[in-house]
């Protein structure tokens, strides 16, 4: 996926305003089991997926837990920087070996106070982040693992192929047995 699908599918941009946002934006590669953000920092970059696959996590107890994974096309961010320029409570793991595009916060604030599209742009951005975290913390809280399962199996197969069983029972809050378990259940 381009940098340009990417950005437009979040709310498209006219010419002008992609043009003054694309030099701002640089495609970094690391390798699989990096840690790209880290928890108690102030991340100063946005990164959207180009290739491969990440997760976000925090840590309890001695515990890590799953809350969110990231594929191709995906934004990656720590809205605690984003919005307020605070230390993030979350670590983002690359899974795979990634390419991503990498865009500086403080340029990207910038483009907001001259360009009304590009304001739009990140409002949009900003909601449709939080949308997606209402979605998973409704889930969590209303429906059962095995429903949350059978939504993973329709709305993102590819990750049952790409993420270990591990990291799919950490996200669905249930341990690796449940998870075995429920899997039987299915097939």
């Amino acid at each position: 996926m381009t940098i340009e699908e990417i950005i437009n599918t979040i709310y498209p941009l006219p010419q002008a305003s992609m043009d003054s946002l694309l030099p701002h934006i640089s495609t970094v590669s690391y390798p699989k089991g990096y840690l790209l953000l880290r928890a108690n920092t102030i991340e100063p970059n946005v990164y959207f997926i180009r290739k491969g696959i990440v997760r976000a996590f925090a840590h309890t107890n001695d515990c890590e837990i799953n809350f969110w994974f990231g594929k191709e096309g995906d934004p990656m961010i720590s809205m605690k920087s984003y919005v307020q320029n605070k230390q993030g409570y979350e670590d983002i793991e690359l899974l795979e070996d990634c390419d991503l595009y990498e865009l500086k916060n403080n340029a990207l604030q910038k483009l907001f106070t001259y360009d009304i599209h590009m304001a739009n742009w990140g409002r949009k951005f900003a909601e449709l982040e939080l949308v997606k975290t209402e979605e998973r913390l409704i889930s969590h809280q209303f429906r059962t693992a095995t429903e949350r399962y059978k939504d993973l199996l329709t709305n993102s197969p590819e990750l049952l192929q790409r993420v270990s069983l591990g990291h799919i029972a950490s996200y669905l809050g249930i341990t690796q047995v449940s998870l075995s378990r429920i899997r039987a259940e299915i097939k």
